[in-house]
């Protein structure tokens, strides 16, 4: 036998992919690295919530519940923002941008207003923005032609259907976005107490 056959026969041979399979699969499982393709080493979402007093979610305001929700309802509106519902003690709101010809971003923004202290003369405002990210998703759309020699052709169009997509959404962290916030609810519901 030439040595030309033999390594034929050794390579087309089923018992031989057989046994350099589990040989492969042996190695990596010895170097660990079927273990690291599987597996990734982030930190779960849930380990960066603190739970901690200084995160600036919520601020305390004097007044009573109706009149700090009252300014949290005015702050949002001259910003542009839709109120999308105001029951007793929460405001929520939504506001849409387009940074870009096929990105389109969405802000809803979640107040609740809570009593706190004597007479409920003093409130806790809790706020929650969250962002929503679309993209433009094409679809081209295709028309079929029937040709009786060749069956039904498909020719595309110029015309698409486009559509939006969410690809990302995430509450927005507590910062400066929402000492901003706080800061002209502050203002406008010094300047309504004042007025009366």
């Amino acid at each position: 036998m030439s040595a030309q056959s033999w390594t034929t026969q050794r390579f087309t041979h089923p018992a031989a992919w057989l046994l350099g399979a589990c040989g492969l699969a042996a190695l990596l499982s010895g170097c660990g690295l079927s273990n690291s393709i599987v597996s990734t080493n982030k930190t779960p979402v849930y380990q960066n919530e603190r739970f901690q007093s200084d995160d600036t979610f919520s601020r305390l305001f004097d007044g009573p519940v109706d009149e700090v929700c009252e300014a949290a309802r005015r702050t949002l509106l001259s910003q542009g923002y839709v109120i999308t519902s105001a029951p007793g003690g929460s405001v929520s709101g939504r506001k849409r941008f387009q940074p870009d010809g096929e990105v389109h971003v969405e802000i809803t923004f979640n107040v609740v207003c809570v009593p706190d202290g004597r007479n409920d003369q003093v409130t806790t405002a809790y706020v929650s923005a969250q962002q929503d990210r679309y993209a433009l998703k094409k679809n081209p759309n295709s028309a079929s032609l029937g040709v009786s020699a060749l069956g039904s052709i498909s020719v595309p169009l110029s015309s698409s259907d486009d559509s939006l997509v969410k690809v990302a959404s995430e509450t927005i962290p507590a910062g400066a976005f929402y000492d901003r916030f706080f800061s002209l609810m502050q203002r406008l519901a010094y300047e309504r107490a004042a007025d009366k």
